[in-house]
């Protein structure tokens, strides 16, 4: 059987006459883009540039909700009241929804961002809420999971259709979450490593931690993240391995 992979990145993190990222470039190699809501970055019109550019190139566009969070970029941990998530999850998935028709596009999918989506991992009943909230929104979205994880047993007990992804430029602890970005190693700045690594990866179903430990999993989709120095040419470097090693690049179904 063919092997086939999704490519997604992060984007439209840019805020007023702050830049994040090349979106442009990025836009040329994925297939989906995870496209900020406005509460960890982004803007009203940056969200409504990146969906039309996204839609120019047939990239598939995916609500990417954080904590309300600017200053932090999303990254800071915070507790908010389950019912107050929710309704901070609806509300960034319907900013979404309505910029991407204004766009002339749809929304696909959805993906949590930074801390969020970091809690989220190892806290079953938070992923549960959040995909809930974005659910009731939108029913039809495809869930995107941090394979192997809480938000993987979130997803299936929900009964909802979902996209298992793995990262690029991350490092694994044994249970298949991140490396705190705190310490040294947890981010992959290198092509060369980052590439092979990821079809090592693929091709052999399982995520490899940084101890050398292999988890089976489901990969659908693989996140090149837009905020590093060396963003593009990772995201290059790993779709141009994966088309070496015979694995179709190609939007999740």
């Amino acid at each position: 059987m063919t092997l086939s992979v999704d490519l997604n990145a992060d984007m439209g993190e840019s805020f007023g006459a702050w830049k994040m990222g090349d979106d442009a470039a990025l836009l040329d190699i994925v297939t989906s883009a995870n496209i900020a809501c406005g509460f960890h970055a982004g803007d009203p019109d940056v969200m409504f540039d990146t969906m039309r550019r996204a839609v120019a190139c047939n990239v598939g566009i995916g609500a990417h909700p954080g904590f309300d969070d600017l200053a932090g970029f999303g990254r800071h941990r915070r507790h908010v009241p389950h019912a107050s998530l929710a309704n901070q999850v609806r509300y960034q998935v319907g900013a979404s929804l309505a910029m991407a028709r204004a766009a002339g596009g749809a929304v696909r999918h959805l993906k949590l961002h930074g801390a969020l989506a970091n809690m989220a991992s190892e806290d079953m009943e938070l992923a549960r809420v959040c995909y809930d909230a974005a659910l009731s929104v939108a029913p039809d979205l495809r869930i995107m999971v941090l394979a192997a994880t809480a938000q993987q047993q979130a997803a299936e007990a929900l009964g909802c259709a979902w996209v298992g992804e793995i990262f690029a430029d991350r490092a694994y602890d044994d249970d298949a979450t991140l490396v705190d970005r705190s310490q040294p190693g947890a981010v992959i700045h290198d092509p060369r490593i980052a590439g092979p690594r990821i079809a090592d990866m693929v091709k052999k179903g399982a995520i490899v931690t940084e101890s050398g430990k292999e988890i089976p999993t489901r990969i659908d989709t693989i996140c090149l993240h837009g905020d590093t120095a060396t963003a593009v040419q990772i995201a290059q470097s790993v779709r141009d391995t994966l088309q070496a090693a015979g694995v179709t690049v190609q939007a999740f179904d």
